[in-house]
């Protein structure tokens, strides 16, 4: 019982900041699942994208949508293409160790989160 609470409490707190600032998936559960669940790296990225099937973000991105944050064509061809770049990217994935996975995933986060804090704009 205690972990089914977990779990779903680390879907809230996902989906809440996925709702606030557009994170979610990979830059929260992802280490969650290798901190807390002690998942590998291949089992992590594995259950995350399994996360991603429904859809889960569809609440919040019709919250932007009647707003007027949504430009539909954008969307719909970044989908499209990120149907395609997903499955190439996980071909390549299931082929490589978990702990080169890691290294990648985290210089990632890394030089992400360095831009955001360096970029200046008003």
């Amino acid at each position: 019982m205690l972990q089914i609470i977990l779990y779903l409490a680390l879907g809230v707190i996902a989906g809440a900041a996925s709702g606030l600032t557009g994170i979610g998936g990979a830059t929260i559960l992802l280490p969650a699942f290798l901190l807390i669940s002690k998942f590998n790296q291949h089992t992590a990225q594995g259950t995350t994208l399994a996360m991603m099937v429904p859809p889960i973000g569809l609440l919040a991105a019709l919250t932007y949508y009647r707003a007027g944050f949504v430009d539909l064509r954008v969307a719909g061809l970044t989908a499209l293409g990120f149907l395609f770049g997903g499955l190439i990217g996980a071909k390549y994935a299931i082929t490589m160790p978990g702990y080169v996975l890691q290294k990648i995933f985290g210089v990632a986060l890394l030089i992400i989160a360095l831009r955001v804090i360096i970029e200046k704009r008003p």
